[in-house]
């Protein structure tokens, strides 16, 4: 039997500014990565999800991201070790406080774009977050993106860790996700999305973008809920992981 995590970034909203369809999305996935106030979100946005999150028995994370609301945290910044680590720590600790009010545990952390991207390669960016997720809490899980050495720090630390697939998303040939400037970087068909995430889940290869075979490991599986086809992702992933015989289930 086939299984998977169903995740989906969510809490990306704030103040009067809705982004994603959380309310629909949640009743699909496992998984919620909330945002933490810093590349989005806000404590009313975070209070929200994280109780519907609690109605409908699914697992939260963090989403930390860089201090950039107006680019969505989607873009670089050059920050020391020590903040890396402070800003990760102080965007667990807030996330995890609404968590706790609902007598619900934290899961896990799932970096969020740019800084996430980075840990593909940076090895101090990767250990400043590991360094976050130990002194806070070791039995947090830390999700990584396919193939980046966030991974293999974290697990030499000890760390729980689930390699996280993207369902609408393109891969380069070393697995790092195609920067989304460049065309075809976003699947936005649904049939070809959902065909890659069955061939990623029970054979183990995706297609990069300049057509080679490669190796990947997923443990869960990401549907931005940004994304204008979000909602309509999910439901077919649910729909064809039904026909294919693998179950969608918590880690």
């Amino acid at each position: 039997m086939y299984s998977i995590d169903l995740n989906s970034d969510m809490g990306e909203s704030f103040g009067a500014y809705k982004i994603g369809g959380d309310e629909e999305i949640i009743k699909y996935v496992t998984t919620a990565n909330v945002a933490c106030g810093w590349h989005a979100g806000d404590p009313m946005v975070m209070d929200k999800v994280v109780c519907m999150a609690k109605e409908r028995g699914v697992m939260v994370g963090a989403h930390p991201g860089y201090p950039d609301m107006m680019g969505f945290g989607r873009r670089k910044m050059v920050l020391s070790h020590d903040e890396i680590k402070n800003y990760v720590r102080y965007q667990i600790g807030a996330l995890a406080a609404f968590t706790k009010s609902y007598g619900m545990k934290l899961q896990h952390v799932a970096p969020h774009g740019a800084m996430g991207n980075a840990c593909q390669y940076d090895e101090d960016i990767a250990s400043a977050i590991v360094e976050a997720i130990c002194e806070y809490d070791k039995d947090l899980i830390v999700y990584y993106c396919a193939g980046a050495v966030l991974g293999d720090i974290a697990e030499s630390k000890g760390l729980r860790t689930a390699s996280e697939i993207f369902a609408d998303r393109a891969y380069m040939d070393d697995l790092s996700l195609v920067p989304r400037k460049m065309e075809g970087a976003m699947i936005t068909d649904e049939d070809i999305a959902i065909q890659r995430c069955v061939k990623m889940i029970k054979e183990g290869k995706v297609t990069s973008i300049t057509g080679k075979e490669l190796d990947i490991k997923g443990d869960t599986l990401c549907v931005h809920g940004d994304g204008p086809k979000a909602l309509a992702f999910v439901q077919k992933i649910r729909e064809k992981f039904t026909e294919e015989g693998i179950e969608i289930r918590h880690l």
